[in-house]
């Protein structure tokens, strides 16, 4: 993760701004006195919210755990040529 003063992020807004939004990269900016921040896009905001809300979880994370055994034994469930369309369709 790249850092940066708060001043010389001040100085560039735009350009960092659009570096983290494109770049999906967090940005931590530095302050003399107080607390240091980070700056992230909202795209990798959601995600990561997302992400801590399964990992939160434990119904959903029993039927990860349970997916993940049927599928090593390819006993999982297969898609049909339909359904696989509309999921790589998303």
């Amino acid at each position: 993760m790249e850092t940066i003063s708060v001043n010389k992020f001040r100085e560039h807004l735009k350009g960092y701004t659009e570096k983290v939004i494109e770049e999906h990269e967090p940005l931590k900016v530095t302050r003399r006195r107080g607390e240091d921040f980070v700056v992230v896009s909202l795209e990798d905001w959601e995600r990561q919210e997302e992400t801590v809300y399964v990992l939160q979880n434990n119904s959903l994370m029993k039927q990860i755990a349970k997916s993940l055994k049927t599928n090593s034994k390819n006993k999982g469930y297969v898609p049909n040529k339909k359904e696989m369309n509309e999921i790589n369709s998303i």
